[in-house]
Order: C-alpha cells, then structure tokens, then sequence
C-alpha cells in the first residue's frame, strides 16, 4: 500500500504538469509565481467567489460553453475569426486568456490594470468588415458586453454544476458582481451585477445572435478538430460533450448541434463530474508544499 503512493504521486504530478503545461504555456510556472506571491493589493480578496469560481476545474467546461456562445454574435464571431488566430495557434489563443483571467482574478492591482490595457489595445486595433458589409471593431462597448456576459454565464453555469463548492444564491451574485468589476475596466458598459440583470441581458442581445457560418465552422474546430495528442482526444472529448450539453437549446440549434435527451444528458454530465474530479486532483498543489496553496490554472 505505502509503496504505490510515490507511483500515484508522481502519476498525479506528471498529469498535473501536462494540463497546466497546455492551458498556460511555457511561461507558465514563472507566470504563476508572479500572480500568487507578488506582494501588494489585488482587485479580490481570499474570501471572493471570482477566485471560488475561476480557481476550480469547473472552467475548463465553462471556457468552452463560452467560445461557443460568443460564435453566435456575427460581428464577435468576424473578429474571432479575422484576429484571434484561433485556429493557426488555439492554444496560444488558450494560453493568453487563461493568463489574462489569472492576474485579473488573483494577482496584484497594478498587473491587473496592465493586463486590461493589453487587452484593451489589442481590441482597438481589431476592426473590419463581415462577409455582408457590416463593420465591426472590437473595442465597441457593445460587441464587448456580449463576450462578458457570455462568459460569466458560462463560467458560472459550469460551477454550479461541476464545481467543488457550488455558491448559494447570493455568492452567484457577487460573482457576477466581481465580473463586472473587470468586465468595466475592459470598457463594458453597466455591466450586469445579479443573476436577474445578467439573464435579462442575455435576452436582449438574443434578437441579434444567429449561427452564421462562421460560428458553426469555428464549432466544428473547437468540437471536432482540436489539435492535440492522442492521449488527450478523449478527455477532451468528454469536456467538449459537456460543454455542449450545457448550452441552452436555442444556442445549440443555432449552431446546428443535437439536442441531447434527457437519459443522454443525464449520462453526459456524470462524465463531467468525474471528469473534473479527475483534473482537479491532478492539478491540486502537493500537501507537503512548504509554500501557501494556489488555485489551479
């Protein structure tokens, strides 16, 4: 018994190593030690759901909802698809958000409000036309509260379903609250801040969401062709089938994928759970660290 624990400690820290090596990227470690030990004050608190929620496994279903809900704005879709380079380097794409939700949520205040001016200028630049002659740009108030919301919707809807400590109603709330803190620093305009303000939103942007055939190719990738070792396809997969169940049945049918039954369903999510247990063990920091514990990325 005492002799299989270095084998599982060493299988849990190599898995551990390639998850977080895929998500943050080279840079990662050195990131991570800059977020969670740079002294200084942080735009959140220990005791914030933000750091509850965007700690927790839970986001990597939750990121892939929101990749797919965001496909359904034509004018943030022409951006995606004209500047993000989602598809000649997704994990690139994966590792700079993943980075950027890192030192909003847990680091200091000031690499907080620097990483917002990054992504600021990137937007700015980002502008064009679609395919049937609207313009779009990136930087609009607009476009931006459309990826906010779709984004704590995801994130949050993910939580509560596969997260390790669910929030009651009113840390829902302050989570979105939290959101709107960094969704106003980005330039969202009156960000919503409780669940009723954040549905309601969600329904006024509905008369201008359609699955263009942008967005159901960028599906299509995401689901189906994502680049990655052979070892990882089936986790992935996992991931991606939850991602979908958790859509709303309007976003799947707009980007032409099934609506599942509910026994399907039901099977689905089990996956999920087990599937975020699975990650939130490997990512989990080792209980004889000597240094304080930091939320998986």
């Amino acid at each position: 018994m005492n002799g299989s624990a270095p084998v599982v400690g060493d299988l849990r820290k190599r898995v551990g190593a390639g998850i977080f090596r895929r998500v943050a990227g080279p840079a990662g470690p050195a990131n991570r030690e800059r977020i969670h030990h740079t002294p200084g004050p942080r735009w959140f608190g220990p005791e914030r759901p933000i750091r509850t929620v965007q700690g927790d496994a839970s986001m990597f279903i939750g990121g892939l909802r929101a990749l797919l809900l965001q496909s359904l704005h034509p004018l943030a879709m022409a951006a995606v698809a004209a500047h993000s380079g989602y598809r000649g380097d997704p994990w690139g794409r994966l590792q700079r958000t993943s980075t950027f939700l890192a030192v909003t949520t847990f680091g200091t205040a000031d690499d907080a409000q620097a990483a917002v001016d990054r992504v600021r200028a990137v937007h700015e630049r980002a502008r064009g036309t679609t395919a049937d002659g609207r313009p779009y740009h990136a930087a609009d108030p607009h476009l931006l509260g459309w990826v906010h919301v779709a984004e704590v919707d995801s994130f949050l809807g993910a939580h509560q379903r596969f997260g390790a400590h669910p929030l009651d109603g009113a840390g829902c709330d302050a989570y979105i609250a939290d959101m709107a803190r960094v969704a106003s620093a980005l330039g969202v305009l009156d960000p919503p801040r409780d669940r009723r303000e954040l549905a309601d939103r969600i329904d006024a942007y509905r008369p201008e969401l359609c699955g263009t055939t942008e967005a159901r190719e960028a599906a299509r990738f995401i689901l189906l062709h994502p680049p990655l070792p052979l070892v990882a396809k089936g986790p992935y997969a996992v991931l991606a089938a939850n991602a979908v169940a958790a859509l709303p049945p309007w976003a799947r049918s707009s980007l032409g994928l099934p609506n599942p039954g509910p026994a399907t369903e039901t099977a689905v999510r089990l996956t999920g759970h087990a599937l975020t247990r699975a990650i939130r063990w490997a990512l989990a920091p080792s209980r004889t660290a000597p240094t304080a514990r930091r939320p998986p990325r």
